[in-house]
């Protein structure tokens, strides 16, 4: 019933959806690594970088957002399994473009002793930090737009060590 392998895991041979069952597997540290932006007026970066945004200190109120998401993941994603994180790390820094564009650059770290990945903790993690960013601001810029969420690094588990490849 481990459903891994060929295919998609969460698909069984007869193509009805289901939890993988990972009971079975060994636990092994998991870590993984996502990256994620928001893009924004350059105004609107100033009033973050500066703390005058109105909802107050936006980017601690995102890295708690992006932490706490990040152990709530099995609550966004259907057939994710609840894991007790070891950590979860969150930077924040935002950024003005050469090109005249702003950004908040968003990277979320997690790790756990688990049978399963923490690719989905870390993906939540960043997206909340961003949905977060935009709650805040959005009232000065609504035409923010969260970008390019990704897996950039993960490790542990029978697949061993990805990378994306980006720095």
């Amino acid at each position: 019933m481990s459903g891994e392998g060929e295919g998609l895991s969460h698909v069984d041979p007869r193509g009805v959806v289901r939890m993988v069952d990972v009971g079975e597997k060994p636990i092994t540290t998991r870590i993984c690594v996502a990256r994620g932006e928001v893009r924004m007026a350059v105004s609107t970066l100033e009033l973050i970088a500066d703390g005058r945004a109105a909802k107050g200190d936006v980017l601690t109120t995102a890295r708690l957002a992006g932490i706490q998401a990040a152990k709530r993941t099995h609550e966004w994603i259907p057939l994710a399994h609840p894991l007790p994180l070891d950590v979860v790390e969150l930077e924040l820094r935002p950024e003005v473009d050469p090109e005249g564009g702003a950004r908040v650059w968003i990277e979320a770290a997690v790790r756990a002793q688990a049978r399963t990945g923490v690719e989905m903790e870390a993906m939540v993690a960043v997206t909340a930090a961003g949905l977060t960013i935009y709650d805040m601001c959005k009232a000065v810029d609504r035409g923010m737009r969260i970008e390019a969420v990704r897996l950039v690094r993960k490790s542990g588990g029978k697949s061993g060590v990805w990378e994306s490849g980006e720095s």
